[in-house]
């Protein structure tokens, strides 16, 4: 009887752990640009010279592909913009610093087509499903880390007293989702600085201090 030693057991998930990132590398991309929907196993078989039920032993169905596509957008967002925005201390100047590490992560074009969550939502916005509810989870947890910025800002004496979180965090986010949206469709980085700009103002406004931020742009 053939028995297989521990080693290639590891050797084999290993493998198989490095074909799924590829894969959901390549997914990530092409989702990007022609959308969640736009993803097929054949194509993803054809564009990484993979064979159709190797995919199938990653990925049971379309739906299973596209979470788990989301997921690495999530990780990948994390860590470019999140987890950096996190270094700064709570405050306006971590407010500040979330605003811009979204504008930087949109302008770098970290996903070919621009914020991936941007166009997911807009793709998925009338289609209920668990497709929609993670990309709305994803979205929740932005919101409410920006919120939760903008009332510990507020807290510290760093924004004024009557600054609302929730309505801020929105005017915020909707000036970068803005500025990722002409961007991409005028084919030009000015919407960037025109946000940029805005948000600072924004903040300042609020801010009693104003050491605590850049001057004006």
């Amino acid at each position: 009887m053939n028995q297989t030693s521990p080693g290639e057991t590891d050797g084999r998930l290993i493998r198989g752990l490095q074909t799924r990132e590829l894969i959901l590398s390549r997914a990530v991309d092409i989702a990007s640009v022609d959308g969640l929907e736009g993803l097929s196993i054949g194509r993803l078989a054809l564009d990484l010279d993979l064979s159709k039920s190797g995919l199938f032993a990653h990925f049971g169905s379309k739906e299973d592909l596209q979470i788990a596509v989301i997921g690495t957008a999530v990780e990948i967002f994390t860590s470019r913009v999140t987890a950096r925005a996190l270094k700064t201390p709570p405050g306006v100047r971590r407010v500040w610093r979330l605003a811009q590490a979204w504008l930087e992560y949109s302008k770098g074009r970290t996903f070919p087509g621009g914020c991936f969550f941007r166009a997911a939502a807009s793709e998925f916005n009338s289609k209920p499903g668990r497709v929609r509810d993670v990309i709305a989870e994803a979205q929740r947890s932005w919101i409410d880390l920006y919120e939760q910025s903008i009332r510990e800002a507020r807290d510290a004496g760093e924004l004024n007293p009557g600054t609302n979180p929730a309505r801020l965090a929105f005017e915020l986010d909707a000036l970068a989702v803005l500025a990722d949206l002409r961007s991409g469709l005028f084919d030009d980085d000015a919407p960037y600085q025109l946000a940029s700009s805005a948000v600072l103002a924004r903040l300042r406004d609020n801010c009693p201090d104003p050491h605590l931020l850049p001057a004006r742009s």
